[in-house]
């Protein structure tokens, strides 16, 4: 069963695709939720259909298959599409209710002004409207003037279309950002001036005192800080596997497909054309193989295969590399310093003939016996019949991917926290084994009790504590050094160490200045020789004496004022914009229905399938 519907999946993708679309024009989502049943996302008053999101989900999941290869999407790779296309939409919705609510609209003149004077990216890189190699603006105008293409001239229009409102509304929003030279010339002796000091810290971590911490402490810093202990909701599984695990005689037969595959190789035969009919990496497989460029001192990759990279050389192929995905041909294109630009095909180690039909055969009756079961003793019950080993339980986050030691199984984060409580999962296919669920128990999102907190926020109560005890301790030390010359000297009098720091800049302070912008600001502060009070850091309290100063070159900072203020300004305006969008997108009223929308499709499926 398994095989051949593997075999004819995309048929039945294709089928199903066309039932969905025919099922919602229809209307029974509108009878099961009502006059409002088809609308999937409200932005304030702008409603968005169901269609119209399949159709972008559509659009979007074709995208992700040209970049990342035709491999079936996880049910996380779906949710993730399916949330970056609602967000496109929210965002789509807000810039429309702001061109409307500040007069932005568009004319035919400036469309075509703007095709004519602003070429799209994809143009300028067209070779048919190039001159030795450069972009030519004159071929581009021509070709609008004379093109009677009327399909392609409505698809331009409706770029610019939508991309000169977003322009008018950007230049609405930060053409008046400017950068005067007094801040300019602030923040590049920010980067510039430089100090040395000398520091002691006294820190709550070096106090071994015993500190009492009560419940009455621990709830009320609970009580005070909620949102730092949120946590997204957790299910508890247990599971039964049928390994996919291949034998000698699997690997045998990768062994001689890669042979095959090299020998065509080797008589000649182009390696992009074959990486793409033969290489099981699905997402460099489409690009012919190519890996892009790699360093050759990389750690990041398996190291046999880096290995194989090390000694190779441009146009060399090697031999067939084996690592835990399979068997590697590899081929490197060019090399520049320490960089390669690789390529590689992928032959898996696949379960093949008998063996896949014995494993396959075992997974159909795992399907039969305790896929999709209500009872929660099935999966017990199956697991002794089959002499399967149930697992111990693990712990599923919800949005975050499922492994079952080092192989991700898909599916598994979304499924738990959409099924009735105690039904099994349907099989879900990983790569290392064909997989049954039940969730065992289900913990929501928000805030743990007590009991679940209790480590953590004692250690957080204790250590504020020792904070306070660390401060009366800094406050004892300088009034016993006050008055005596040279920190260093007065603090080794009485037993106590200190450290030196830099010279360094407010932009790049050392370790343990890091994050302690009060101990950075008091250093440069203060005058060659000057001692500091106690300055509370956020992570210790500190004496601070200056030892020395340098101070930015004015001149040198002229010579790249325009250049620091380009590239200033530049940030400043995207700073401006984005919060700006936030803050549109902070006030909207959104209404995302597809939990609903889809747990009533569901819900009537399976009401269907028992009649």
């Amino acid at each position: 069963m398994l095989r051949t519907m593997r075999a004819n999946a995309k048929w039945i993708f294709y089928i199903l695709a066309i039932a969905f679309v025919a099922w919602l024009a229809i209307g029974q989502v509108m009878s099961i939720l009502g006059p409002s049943g088809n609308v999937v996302l409200r932005v304030n008053r702008k409603e968005f259909q169901v269609t119209e999101f399949q159709q972008r989900v559509q659009v979007a999941t074709e995208q992700y298959r040209q970049q990342y290869g035709t491999a079936p999407l996880s049910r996380e790779d779906d949710r993730q599409i399916q949330d970056q296309v609602i967000n496109q939409m929210i965002q789509d919705a807000l810039l429309e209710q702001e061109y409307r609510r500040l007069g932005i609209r568009v004319s035919a003149e400036e469309i075509i002004a703007m095709a004519h004077n602003s070429p799209l990216p994809e143009v300028t890189r067209d070779p048919q409207f190039q001159t030795d190699g450069q972009f030519d603006i004159r071929k581009w105008q021509q070709f609008l003037s004379t093109t009677t293409d009327r399909n392609l001239l409505l698809q331009i229009e409706a770029i610019y279309r939508q991309q000169i409102p977003r322009i008018k509304l950007f230049e609405y929003l930060a053409s008046d950002v400017y950068i005067p030279d007094a801040k300019l010339w602030r923040l590049y002796k920010d980067q510039h001036d430089s100090v040395r000091v000398t520091s002691l810290v006294v820190s709550p971590y070096t106090i071994t005192d015993s500190i009492p911490v009560s419940d009455a402490e621990l709830r009320s810093y609970i009580e005070k800080h909620p949102d730092d202990f949120k946590r997204p909701a957790v299910a508890y599984v247990r599971f039964i596997t049928i390994p996919r695990i291949p034998n000698a005689a699997d690997s045998a037969a990768a062994r001689a497909h890669v042979a095959r595959v090299r020998s065509e190789l080797a008589r000649g035969a182009k390696f992009e054309d074959v990486a793409r009919r033969e290489s099981t990496d699905s997402s460099s497989g489409q690009r012919g193989g190519d890996l892009g460029w790699i360093k050759r001192t990389d750690t990041t990759l398996v190291a046999p295969f880096m290995q194989a990279v090390r000694s190779l050389k441009p146009g060399q192929l090697s031999a067939p590399v084996e690592t835990r995905w399979g068997y590697h041909l590899i081929r490197i294109d060019q090399a520049k310093g320490d960089s390669v630009k690789v390529r590689h095909i992928l032959i898996l180690v696949a379960l093949q003939g008998g063996h896949l039909d014995q494993v396959e055969a075992r997974a159909d009756t795992l399907e039969r016996l305790a896929a999709e079961r209500s009872d929660p003793a099935a999966l017990d019950t199956v697991a002794r019949r089959m002499g399967l080993q149930l697992s111990p339980q693990y712990r599923v986050v919800e949005g975050q991917r499922f492994n079952v030691g080092p192989y991700a199984v898909p599916d598994v984060s979304v499924w738990a926290f959409e099924a009735p409580p105690d039904e099994t999962s349907p099989v879900i296919e990983g790569e290392a084994g064909y997989y049954v669920f039940r969730v065992d128990s289900l913990t929501p999102a928000g805030t743990p009790p007590l009991e679940q907190l209790r480590g953590r926020v004692t250690d957080i109560v204790r250590l504020e504590k020792l904070k306070v005890l660390a401060g009366h301790r800094a406050d004892s030390i300088a009034a016993v050094l006050r008055g005596l010359p040279d920190l260093a000297t007065a603090a080794s009098a009485h037993g106590l160490e200190v450290q030196r720091f830099g010279p360094f800049s407010r932009m790049r302070p050392p370790g343990i200045l890091v994050g302690e912008p009060l101990v950075v600001g008091t250093a440069f502060g203060l005058r060659v020789g000057e001692r500091s009070g106690v300055v509370q850091g956020e992570k210790a309290y500190f004496i601070l004496e200056s030892s020395g100063r340098k101070l930015a070159d004015s001149t040198a900072w002229l010579a790249q004022r325009e250049v620091q203020r380009t590239q200033l300004r530049q940030a400043l305006q995207q700073a401006r914009i984005q919060q700006y969008l936030d803050g549109v997108r902070a006030k909207a009223k959104v209404v995302d229905r597809r939990k609903d929308l889809f747990k009533s499709q569901a819900s009537a499926e399976r009401s269907a399938s028992l009649q």
